[in-house]
């Protein structure tokens, strides 16, 4: 099925001539335009655009499909308008559950998207880590989306009334002072981290046990000054010279200053992220608010590399 936000997008991207343009009109990023034109590719199984470098121009297909999407896009205006007329505006509430560290960036990019900022859809967020989130589905409570995570061999057991879509990889990385003298551009063995002062997560967390295995296989014992499960005051610490950590990508949209982000290719682990919605069928809210998620985590730097 072909996304009408995609032919909004694409008639922009041929009018202006090009994805950077088209982004600032409609208030995305040029990257979250190329990807929306690659899955409008992939729905109608034809190349849209001729790619080179960075830049792109439209194939013959892409202008004849937006001359198309001008009609398209007006019957579903009129549409919606009409039923708008005949109902009174309806504002649909989408009942949202996410977990903490993704609820932040999350909401603040949605603000910038125009179909969100300006819709008759109104997000109602529940933030909580996965295994709350789950009791209260398991207790009754109802969600349209639960955005959730598994971290490393965790089984979480998912509720038989939600069916499961991963989204996602959220790898980790080693966040260490910039006073130490360890940089990203440099070579850091797991060697170089022994003996330094760490924020872990508290004991007892699915995290916390396995990035101790994860440590003590490779025989790194951390000298622990601190617990903290948020990462926004992990990071202070890390940025305040306190001591290094252990941090998910989606932690690091707003890097304070001081820290530095380390690739460490001894520590490789990831949290799954998932998306967790009603067996009996989601509404066209839920879809679209999905496809919007898939979008933005790509833009933060979740990755799908792999089958689930």
């Amino acid at each position: 099925m072909i996304n009408p936000i995609h032919l909004r997008t694409l008639l922009e991207t041929v009018r202006l001539g090009s994805f950077a343009a088209a982004a600032n009109r409609l208030g995305y990023t040029a990257s979250a335009v190329s990807q929306q034109m690659a899955a409008l590719e992939r729905a109608v199984g034809v190349p849209l655009f001729e790619r080179s470098g960075r830049s792109a121009h439209p194939t013959e297909a892409a202008t004849a499909m937006a001359r198309h999407a001008v009609r398209v896009l007006a019957d579903i205006d009129a549409l919606l308008a009409e039923a708008s007329s005949a109902h009174g505006a309806t504002v649909v509430d989408l009942r949202l559950a996410v977990f903490p560290s993704l609820a932040r960036p999350l909401l603040a990019r949605l603000q910038e998207r125009p179909e969100w900022g300006h819709s008759d859809v109104d997000l109602r967020f529940w933030v909580a880590d996965p295994s709350p989130t789950i009791r209260e589905i398991r207790a009754g409570r109802e969600f349209d989306v639960a955005l959730v995570y598994q971290v490393g061999d965790t089984a979480l057991s998912w509720p038989q009334a939600m069916r499961q879509e991963w989204l996602g990889d959220d790898e980790y990385r080693v966040v260490v002072p910039a006073g130490w003298g360890l940089h990203a551009h440099e070579p850091v063995t797991i060697h170089q981290l022994a003996n330094l002062p760490w924020v872990v997560h508290h004991p007892g967390t699915s995290d916390a046990a396995i990035i101790d295995r994860l440590f003590r296989g490779h025989d790194l014992r951390p000298r622990t000054v601190a617990h903290s499960d948020d990462y926004t005051v992990t990071l202070q610490l890390v940025a305040g010279g306190f001591a290094a950590s252990f941090v998910p990508m989606l932690a690091l949209h707003q890097l304070p200053d001081g820290v530095s982000v380390l690739d460490v290719p001894e520590l490789r682990l990831a949290r799954r992220v998932f998306a967790l919605t009603p067996t009996e069928g989601a509404s066209p809210a839920t879809g679209a608010f999905l496809g919007a998620v898939g979008e933005i985590l790509t833009e933060l730097g979740v990755t799908r590399t792999d089958a689930p």
